[in-house]
This record gives C-alpha cells, sequence and structure tokens, in this order.
C-alpha cells in the first residue's frame, strides 16, 4: 500500500521531458541614446511533461509580457531524474529561483540552510496567500513558512455500480453495508450480464483502497492515518472500530464476493476489469471510467452497460466516502535563500506567485489559456474553445497555486459536471499525515510493507483478528513506530490541530 493513504488527483503526471529556455536584451532609451538592459530570468523547476518549446509556449510567452520578466522552465519526467539534478544543482551552488519539493524534501533543505524563510516575505506574497488560503500549512516547518503550496484537491474516487445490472436483478443501489453486502452476492452469483455462465463479482479496485468508503462506514480512515478525534489526534491504526472494519471485509472474502486479484491489481487492472464487464462495482476515480474514451470502450463490450456513481454505504460509524489527507498538496514550491542575494529576481518570482493566484488575470491564464482565443466568457462561466485543448493542454505546468477546483474541472470537462459535482459533496474522513516529516531513522517504505501485508492476513483469514493488538505492538516496539506518532502529534499541535 504505497504511502498507505493515496489521494485522488493528487497525482504528478509524468511524460516526456522538455526545457524551456530564452533570454532577451531589452532597448531602453536613456534619452542620450539607447542601452541594453538584460531582461531578468527566472529559472523554473519542476516535474511535469509535455512542456512546449519557448516558441510555441503561449502560456509562458504571455506570463514574460505581463511581468516583464523572461520564465524559463525545465520539466522532468521521471522523478527521480527530477530528484536527482535538483540536488547536484543544489550541491553546486547553481539554485534553481523556483523548484518543486515534497514534505521530506523541504524538511531537508530547510534544515540545511538552503530555502528561503518566507516569513517575512509574506506581505510581499499576500495575494498568493490569501488564494491558497489553510494550503500554507502544507509550506510550513516548525511553524514557519517555507514554500508556497497549490490549493488542496479533494479525492475524486467513489463507489461505481452498474446500474443495468441492478435493473436486470430487480435491486436498487446499496445505501448500508448490509445491503452492500447482499449485492455483491448477486453479483457474484445471479449472472448479472446474462451469459449463463458465473464469471463475474461483486467488487474490485486497487489493494486496499478499495475498501475507502467501507472503513469510512465505521468511521474509521485508512490504516495509517492521523486524524482528529474527539479534540484528540489519533492514529486510525489504534481505533477500535478498524477491527470491526476489517471483520466487514474479511466477510466479503469467505463470500467470494470480492476479485480474487484485488490485492495483485496493478496500475488500472480494475478499470480493464470494470470496462470488461467482470466485475459490477468498481472502487475508482470518475476521470477513469466516464470520459468519452472510455465509455466507448464500455459500450463496445456490451452497449446497455450503465455506470453510476454510488453514495458511500451507511454503517455504524455514519457515512463517509473514505479518506482525504488535506495535509498532502500536489505540489509544493520552494525559493532557495541564495536568491536574497538578488532581490530584482526575488521580486519577479513573488510577482509570478501573486499573478498566478490572482483569479481576474493570471490564473485564467494558466488555467485556460488566452481569452477571447482559448476561452470565452458568459457571464461568470468559461466556454472553452477548441483550441484549448489543442493549445494550452500544458498550462497546468504554470499552475504554481493551484485553481479553484471545481470551476476549472466543470470548465474543462463540462459533459461530467454531474460527476464532479457528485464527487465534491462527498463526505471525506480528513487525515493529516501529509503535514508530517519522518523522525531520524524511520523507514516508511519498510513500515507500509509491512502494514499491507498484514492487513491481507487479517482480511483473507490468514491471522486471527483477535491479534490485532500484537500486530500493532510488533509495528510501535520494533519499527519506530512510536517515534513516528510522538514526532505527529508534535507537528500537528504546531499546527493548530488537537488539543
Amino acid at each position: 500500500m504505497a504511502g498507505i493513504i493515496i489521494a485522488a488527483l493528487s497525482v504528478v503526471n509524468f511524460g516526456c521531458s522538455n526545457a524551456s529556455t530564452l533570454s532577451q536584451d531589452v532597448k531602453s532609451n536613456t534619452g542620450e541614446g539607447k542601452e541594453n538592459k538584460k531582461t531578468i530570468t527566472v529559472d523554473l523547476i519542476r516535474p511535469g511533461s509535455n512542456l512546449p518549446t519557448p516558441d510555441k509556449d503561449i502560456i509562458k510567452q504571455e506570463l514574460d509580457k505581463a511581468l516583464g520578466a523572461a520564465y524559463n522552465m525545465t520539466v522532468f519526467a521521471s522523478p527521480d531524474d527530477y530528484k536527482n539534478q535538483l540536488n547536484v544543482r543544489l550541491t553546486a551552488g547553481n539554485y534553481p529561483d523556483l523548484f518543486w519539493v515534497d514534505r521530506q524534501m523541504l524538511n531537508q533543505y530547510v534544515n540545511q540552510g538552503l530555502i528561503l524563510d518566507l516569513d517575512k516575505y509574506k506581505n510581499q506574497l499576500k495575494t498568493a496567500l490569501d488564494f491558497i488560503g489553510d494550503s500554507a500549512k502544507n509550506g510550513m516547518i516548525d511553524g514557519k513558512l517555507y514554500a508556497v503550496s497549490h490549493t488542496q484537491q479533494k479525492p475524486m474516487q467513489t463507489f461505481f455500480i452498474r446500474k443495468d445490472w441492478l435493473d436486470q436483478l430487480g435491486l436498487k443501489p446499496p445505501t448500508n453495508l448490509e445491503e452492500l453486502k447482499e449485492v455483491t452476492k448477486a453479483f457474484t452469483e445471479k449472472d448479472p450480464d446474462g451469459n449463463g455462465k458465473q464469471d463475474t463479482f461483486g467488487l474490485t479496485g486497487s489493494k486496499l483502497e478499495t475498501f475507502q468508503p467501507i472503513f469510512g462506514a465505521f468511521n474509521v480512515a485508512m490504516p495509517g492515518s492521523f486524524v482528529v478525534k474527539n479534540k484528540q489526534i489519533t492514529n486510525s491504526l489504534f481505533d477500535p472500530a478498524m477491527k470491526d472494519a476489517l471483520r466487514y471485509i474479511q466477510g466479503l472474502i469467505q463470500d467470494k464476493v470480492i476479485d480474487p486479484e484485488l490485492l495483485g491489481n496493478a496500475g488500472m487492472q480494475h478499470q480493464q476489469k470494470a470496462i470488461m464487464g467482470q466485475t459490477g462495482i468498481v472502487y475508482i476515480d470518475w476521470a477513469n471510467l466516464t470520459k468519452e474514451q472510455f465509455m466507448e470502450q464500455i459500450k463496445a463490450v456490451n452497449p446497455k452497460a450503465e455506470w453510476i456513481p454510488l453514495a458511500a454505504p451507511t454503517g455504524p460509524g455514519g457515512q463517509w466516502n473514505g479518506t482525504w489527507d488535506i495535509g498532502t498538496s500536489p505540489y509544493i514550491f520552494a525559493i532557495p535563500k541564495a536568491l536574497e542575494k538578488s532581490p530584482e529576481k526575488l521580486q519577479k518570482v513573488f510577482d509570478l506567485l501573486n499573478y498566478v493566484a490572482d483569479q481576474k488575470t493570471g490564473g485564467q491564464l494558466v488555467q485556460f489559456g488566452v481569452k477571447g482565443k482559448h476561452y470565452n466568457l458568459e457571464g461568470d462561466n468559461v466556454v472553452p474553445t477548441d483550441l484549448m485543448s489543442k493549445e494550452v493542454g500544458y498550462s497546468w505546468l504554470y499552475q504554481f497555486t493551484g485553481r479553484p477546483e471545481i470551476k476549472y474541472l466543470s470548465a474543462k470537462f463540462a459533459s461530467q459536471t454531474k460527476y464532479i459535482d457528485f464527487f465534491n459533496k462527498q463526505p471525506r474522513i480528513e487525515a493529516l499525515n501529509g503535514f508530517v516529516t519522518l523522525p531520524e531513522g524511520y523507514n516508511k517504505s519498510d513500515v507500509d510493507r509491512y502494514i499491507e501485508e498484514e492487513f491481507a492476513k487479517f482480511i483473507y483469514g490468514k491471522r486471527s483478528i483477535q491479534e490485532y493488538d500484537d500486530f500493532a505492538n510488533t509495528l510501535k516496539t520494533t519499527m519506530k513506530y512510536q517515534a513516528y506518532m510522538d514526532n505527529a502529534q508534535k507537528q500537528l499541535k504546531q499546527l493548530g490541530y488537537g488539543n
């Protein structure tokens, strides 16, 4: 379970690598004659893909013109390549002017004295900070602001269900855990596709993420989540309700209504099983099921297939459609401390961050392109032209402070508005893991692997749930999990969470 908490739509989009480089001279008239004054060049680097060359980069050209600088971006297709190149540059003292970091990188670079303390520059970043609001906490270390964070993005996953299968079997969409169990059993045993074979199953997804709404029905966050419960910071692994959730999931598996390959599903295998008509319920994000290209694939297999989003089932803990880690930002951008020696260039970085955060000017540009060319306004509604997707589909690379997510998605994917609205209204348990930096000697990948392996044993009945407390105690005493929890308590209280 990579990272245990996975947020919907907050994933870095990697593809081919491009670099944008441009410098130019601007001539100014001094009255006595003309002299050359070189435009300030701002060096931006980040993970990403599909950045055009500078001569075709419309967003860059508009930013340069509006802000009077040359904003040169380099993107790296591979996250490992990006991190390696950044470390090489930082070690050599060849600092980018604005660069992407994750929480662990930010903490490391702050401790090394490489990152600019932004606390004293808050007034100069007012537009950006006002726009990102509480997301500013994502860029804070030890209570001080060191980076500017992208606005938070809600997860966009839920259960989708085959409505035509429900109709075929005379069933209604399940609303609670008991009904969910009945429907998954019917989808597995009662030949919902009418082919005379028992070749379907009730539910699939990607590993333990599949059970997000089920954990939510017990009001317990995904394994390893830090949450505030009864005004106290707690870890979901030590919530008594976790055992109840595991027992319910174990019951589904014993009934053989779950995809037998569930924990082995990699990439988008669960999506393909849904498209091919092998399952009646899938836990997935709307974009990977309802976009036109996927609907065409679904209809090619069965023209009568109809997938609809399913609200989270109600359980003893209420109704929560999974976990949302509000501490995890899609992107965090830092400025090197060394840039203080170049105040004019530093100001151009501030200008960029404020401009792309201003929803009347640069925010519109980096979301939708050039007004009148890539989009038009009808009242407050953005109406894309055909050129938007053709010419500025890469504009997300310049969204350093994020975007108003629902308005943005509704404009970009107007035909999907009903799904976007549905996801936006789903209640989520708010987790805080993204705010926590790891203590010395804590091996996160080993811990995550151990938790995933033991949870697999519990839900498949290879280990009794009566042994759950032994598992939790082993985690605390042999894998430094207690140190991790103590660290989390301190850091989260510093940010104002819990008592």
